[in-house]
């Protein structure tokens, strides 16, 4: 009887497992290797132009900073640090970063300018939104194109003498003719065509804040200003700290409108102007390289310090 129950119960096919039996089977080995291959093939064509035009130009900077180069040429010797001693020995060409100041304050008057339109249109106000199109539109515009407008501007005897002659006021004054009204005026048209970006950045981030923050102040009885310095000012802080970064960058690395309205004559010469002119009028391209590679580095170490003063911690307004 005993055995005649055995065999019946070895001959009966398994019940399938339970949810407390089942037993999870490792993943085959080709769906492993499928997992782990396909997002870098995804990021095979991107990687291979970051690195095409990007990391083996810089790499290519790098190697020439350290030779006679004379981008014609196909010999060049080695000569070290030279062309780096040069850069900070001699005088007519480290001193053109003092140039940079003056767009660096015209750096701190456009965020300032851009975070009040910001905070003022991101409210309820008639035609608003005609405003935000003509402070975004001058970024819209090629820099050529801006460049040769504003020269005809600030001519002598052009569109802002005539302006002023309208309002009885007459001046002879030259504005590109001195150092400062020069570079003054080149950074007011830097100020008048990036306003718009960092206009829209701060737009955009103060929009991103939960409407509900506002109903609760507005309950409280907090005014504009209360709302602006406990809710949007530190909700928008990550994308402030963004700006501020670009434009001491931008504010290094200006090139475009000097050079267009005056190719660095009357004291505007940028440091990139310089190194266009070291390496296409002067043929240093090695001395040029040098000078970029000087310029990179500045803006790295000004991006990492300012990152360490200034973290970039998350801000939970909620």
């Amino acid at each position: 009887m005993t055995d005649t129950t055995e065999k019946a119960a070895a001959s009966r096919p398994p019940a399938p497992p339970g949810p407390e039996t089942a037993v999870a089977e490792p993943a085959p080995r080709r769906a492993r290797l499928r997992r782990v291959v396909t997002p870098w093939l995804f990021l095979l064509a991107p990687l291979a132009l970051l690195i095409t035009f990007t990391y083996a130009p810089i790499a290519n900077m790098v190697a020439y900073s350290f030779t006679d180069w004379d981008g014609v040429s196909p010999e060049l010797s080695y000569t070290g640090a030279g062309n780096y001693a040069e850069i900070f020995t001699r005088e007519d060409l480290f001193q053109v970063f003092f140039v940079s100041g003056y767009y660096l304050v015209a750096s701190a008057v456009q965020i300032v300018l851009a975070l009040y339109f910001a905070t003022v249109l991101s409210f309820n106000v008639r035609f608003r939104n005609f405003f935000k199109g003509v402070l975004f539109f001058p970024y819209l515009i090629n820099g050529v194109a801006i460049g040769l407008v504003f020269l005809y501007f600030f001519q002598d005897g052009g569109t802002l003498d005539s302006v002023l002659s309208l309002f009885g006021v007459h001046t002879d004054h030259t504005w590109l003719g001195t150092p400062s009204s020069a570079n003054t005026s080149l950074a007011g048209v830097s100020v008048w065509r990036y306003l718009g970006l960092n206009f829209v950045l701060f737009l955009g981030a103060i929009q991103s804040i939960p409407g509900e923050l506002y109903e609760a102040a507005d309950l409280d009885g907090a005014n504009r200003w209360h709302q602006f310095r406990h809710i949007i000012a530190p909700g928008i802080k990550p994308v402030l700290t963004l700006t501020v970064i670009l434009s001491i960058s931008g504010s290094l690395a200006v090139f475009e409108i000097p050079y267009i309205m005056t190719g660095g004559a009357t004291g505007t010469e940028t440091f990139v102007i310089q190194t266009v002119k070291l390496a296409f009028q002067f043929n240093k391209t090695g001395l040029a390289s040098a000078a970029a590679v000087v310029l990179l580095l500045i803006i790295l170490t000004v991006t990492w310090v300012q990152r360490r003063l200034v973290p970039d911690d998350r801000v939970d307004l909620v």
